[in-house]
């Protein structure tokens, strides 16, 4: 592993686990390669909003500003919040080391009765 640590938080604030990470990987591959409850379902092709993620300030501010396709599909994404990312669009980099990403009490998709699909 690379070493660059990530706290994933729920959406309360409250720990859920904290993942080393390598440069270069996004938040929402890292989030399934530890089975942690992100839900991709365009596969990171920026066509929803389902990985929508919560990052702190210091790292949002140390991103690109998102492009017109993330912005309009974070338009679509439910408690969007003023550091509001795509998962699959954040490219983690070592200077994010220790960073933190909270997952949103909701995700905007096609569940039926709730029932999530399995993985």
């Amino acid at each position: 592993m690379g070493g660059i640590k990530i706290h994933f938080k729920d959406s309360d604030g409250n720990p859920l686990k904290t993942v080393e990470a390598n440069e270069g990987d996004d938040i929402l591959s890292i989030a399934h390669e530890y089975d942690i409850d992100l839900e991709g379902a365009c596969e990171g092709s920026i066509a929803c909003s389902t990985c929508h993620v919560i990052l702190d300030e210091d790292t949002f501010f140390k991103l690109e500003e998102p492009g017109d396709d993330e912005n309009d599909m974070l338009d679509l994404a439910f408690g969007l919040t003023d550091t509001s990312r795509l998962g699959c669009q954040v490219k983690v980099s070592k200077d994010m080391d220790g960073m933190s990403v909270q997952l949103p009490a909701a995700t905007r998709n096609m569940y039926v009765d709730g029932a999530k699909p399995g993985h």
